[in-house]
């Protein structure tokens, strides 16, 4: 059965439905620390919103025919405000994407792929040379996609956020 979907902006009075699935996903993922762990991970999570309101900085969403939210992520043309940890932030002709989260009961469809193919053709639209993500042991499935999209280990990357090692990626675009 095909479905059609939309990846596009996301609206105001979507913001804090897509806060609640970015919080339902991550506070379920094996490994990865609870809202009592790290509240003010969640506490940013529930108010993704507030990242539209730094420059070159795009929530993005994808959703049903009858424009339900199905999931969401974080797209920056600019790295400083990307707001990780480590030296992501200092990489220069770069983008990158954080928080992508699929509505659990929508997994398995593609739809992380869709916006994450979403997010890289952004980066080559504004002629960027890369794309930086980060991902953590918990989130295996991501991180197999993301490989099997071409993204590379990047060791200069890492970071630790709290107690939890967090992993750094790289894909280069070629120059357009």
């Amino acid at each position: 059965m095909a479905k059609n979907y939309t990846i596009r902006n996301a609206k105001p009075n979507e913001f804090e439905a897509i806060g609640k699935l970015m919080v339902n996903v991550y506070s379920q993922l094996d490994g990865f620390p609870k809202p009592t762990e790290q509240p003010a991970y969640y506490a940013m999570l529930s108010n993704i919103g507030d990242f539209t309101t730094k420059p070159n900085t795009e929530l993005l969403v994808i959703v049903s025919e009858d424009n339900k939210v199905l999931g969401g992520v974080v797209f920056f043309a600019d790295m400083k405000y990307y707001g990780s940890g480590g030296t992501a932030t200092s990489e220069t002709n770069a983008a990158a994407f954080r928080l992508l989260a699929i509505d659990p009961e929508t997994r398995g469809q593609g739809l992380g792929k869709l916006l994450t193919e979403a997010c890289i053709q952004k980066a080559k639209d504004k002629k960027l040379s890369q794309v930086i993500i980060h991902s953590t042991k918990a989130m295996q499935t991501a991180w197999k996609m993301y490989e099997n999209i071409g993204f590379k280990r990047s060791e200069d990357l890492d970071f630790m956020q709290g107690e939890l090692p967090v992993f750094g990626f790289r894909l280069l675009l070629k120059k357009l």
